[in-house]
């Protein structure tokens, strides 16, 4: 049989006999691509386990899930007297409290300058210890009055935290100044065994 006539295409011998293969040339690709495929896989799995991790842990009363490649960190604290659950929003820099013996939401500022990083909630989780921060360490936020109105806008972890409850700005209040509201509204939360946080407030439900 002549083959000469096509061109672009692959020739193969089927046996010693005159019949043979014809390779088409989608075929070659086709098999070019299935190769790429497969070499580039291993790598991008490489990468996502490099550049993102989850890490889950306990402490105490307190379940903690790290999410590096979102720079989220997920508090549940199932102490019968102070049960929250938050998130510390790493990339934007916010706390986020859900007060369950208030039914609120409250939202404040983190100052990465005293809060442990990431990296430092990571390793304690790890290393089942973070004793390299005093327990006494602690932070008094002082709650706003007036409701968050637009929670989308800070992600859908943190509208999907305050789903169904009124959410709030709260401040931090600056270190050695008096407390300007009333000590028994403060709600006191602890932050794994880093330090503790007291969020006080003359609002509904505070």
């Amino acid at each position: 049989m002549d083959l000469t006539h096509l061109k672009g295409v692959t020739i193969y011998p089927k046996s010693l006999n005159e019949d043979y293969y014809v390779a088409e040339p989608n075929a070659v690709k086709m098999v070019t691509s299935i190769l790429v495929i497969f070499f580039l896989t291993p790598s991008l799995a490489l990468l996502n386990t490099k550049d993102s991790f989850l890490l889950d842990g306990a402490d105490g009363t307190q379940i903690i899930q790290v999410d590096a490649s979102r720079g989220i960190v997920s508090i549940r604290d199932n102490n019968a007297f102070s049960e929250w659950d938050g998130i510390l929003d790493y990339k934007n820099n916010l706390l986020v409290a859900k007060l369950f013996s208030k039914m609120v939401c409250v939202l404040a500022k983190m100052d990465q300058a005293i809060f442990p990083s990431l990296d430092d909630i990571s390793k304690a989780l790890e290393k089942k210890a973070s004793s390299h921060y005093p327990a006494t360490h602690g932070l008094t936020y002082t709650v706003i009055p007036s409701r968050v109105k637009n929670l989308a806008q800070y992600g859908m972890p943190i509208k999907d935290l305050c789903r169904a409850v009124p959410a709030y700005f709260a401040q931090q209040q600056k270190e050695g100044t008096a407390l300007a509201v009333d000590p028994n509204s403060c709600f006191e939360v602890q932050l794994l065994s880093f330090m503790g946080i007291s969020i006080c407030g003359e609002i509904s439900g505070l």
